[in-house]
């Protein structure tokens, strides 16, 4: 009975060594079979690092300003009797905005107007007998001074009626009305805004020292978020002769066109000064640039060794760059790249160093230093 036992013991070691080599071979295979795979090699986009000439140019933030503007204030006591035109539409220049009340002022200029008539026929009878001796000079420089009061009176009449008929000094845009019909106008109270649209002033600041660059007639390029995807060309008309003591800038000022009228006073702008000077500069797409907080990276295209099996490829290797001025769609690279290497162009953060890779550009986007999205 004790030998029965001892043999089926012994073969339940054999059996459970020969299950447990029989599993470790299996396992080893597996990682034998691990390590000799190779995943298969990423499609990616490819761009050219490509040697390019930049404009160089100043930025800077802007307030516009209109080259005319004025706030329309009544300039004497009175009723308005008559308002002739509509809150926000365009005037020209002479055009009559508002009528105050004259029916006193035109009652006495008809009685003003005759009286300066008979003074100076007065004047006129004293010239001719004073030419005869008949009467004294004191005489003839009474008349004249009558007759010259008399038509100071008229004319301060005809000043009051010409006062109260609100005109248009110079052509633009109206803002919103300020006053009602019957509403008694006293002196300084505001009837409305008028602003000049085209051309219009931005204004900006400059540190002191881009001073040197500067020259009036530079090209300039205005944009601004309330338009995205738009543009206003104008040139350098003022430098400021003062530099700011306390921030050591200068004020420059430009006019651009706005034929559109989209641009209004007030708004801020990102203005663009163009330099007549060229930068030379390696421009590679901005979505080919791994950002990460130890250093800014592009994968670099390389031609991978042919192997064992007669077969090559592609690889990528991780080159950290250093990255200058951004314009459009591309990025300037200071270091890290020579002109003519080939890098991924997009969908950098899925990728690793040695990586293998096929190289399929039927689906890679146009890069532009100046591109207009549809959705704009």
């Amino acid at each position: 009975m004790k030998k029965r036992i001892i043999f089926i013991l012994i073969g339940l070691v054999i059996l459970i060594a020969i299950l447990g080599g029989i599993k470790a071979m299996r396992i080893r295979a597996m990682i034998d079979q691990g390590k000799k795979f190779v995943p298969p090699p990423e499609t990616v986009t490819s761009a050219a690092v490509k040697a390019d000439s930049w404009e160089t140019s100043l930025n800077a933030v802007g307030t516009l300003n209109a080259v005319q503007g004025v706030n329309l204030t009544a300039e004497l006591v009175g009723k308005v009797v008559k308002i002739s035109f509509d809150a926000g539409t365009s005037v020209k220049k002479g055009d009559i905005l508002l009528r105050q009340d004259t029916s006193s002022e035109e009652a006495q200029l008809p009685g003003a107007v005759a009286q300066a008539d008979l003074a100076r026929a007065n004047c006129k009878r004293a010239d001719q007998l004073y030419a005869k001796g008949i009467i004294a000079r004191a005489d003839l420089d009474s008349a004249v001074a009558t007759a010259e009061q008399a038509e100071a009176q008229a004319d301060n009449i005809r000043a009051t009626i010409a006062k109260k008929t609100i005109r248009a000094p110079f052509s633009g845009r109206l803002g919103i009305r300020q006053v009602n019909l019957g509403q008694m106008l006293r002196e300084g109270d505001p009837i409305v805004t008028l602003q000049s649209l085209d051309p219009i002033y931005v204004d900006f600041s400059l540190p002191q020292q881009e001073l040197s660059l500067l020259r009036l007639h530079l090209a300039v390029r205005v944009t601004t978020d309330s338009f995205p995807g738009e543009s206003w060309e104008g040139q350098l008309t003022a430098i400021n002769p003062l530099v700011d003591a306390e921030t050591r800038n200068i004020k420059v000022q430009a006019t651009v066109v706005n034929r559109s009228g989209k641009l209004r006073p007030g708004m801020f702008v990102n203005v663009e000064v163009g330099l007549p000077t060229r930068r030379k500069v390696l421009a590679i797409p901005a979505t080919a640039i791994f950002y990460a907080p130890y250093g800014d990276s592009v994968f670099v295209i390389e031609a991978q060794r042919v192997g064992k099996d007669g077969k090559g490829g592609s690889i990528l290797r991780q080159q950290f760059v250093r990255l200058g001025e951004k314009r459009g769609d591309f990025a300037a690279v200071t270091s890290g790249l020579k002109d003519g290497e080939t890098i991924v162009s997009t969908g950098v953060f899925k990728l690793r160093n040695g990586q293998s890779v096929v190289v399929d550009n039927k689906l890679a986007p146009a890069f532009q230093q100046q591109p207009r999205p549809e959705n704009n």
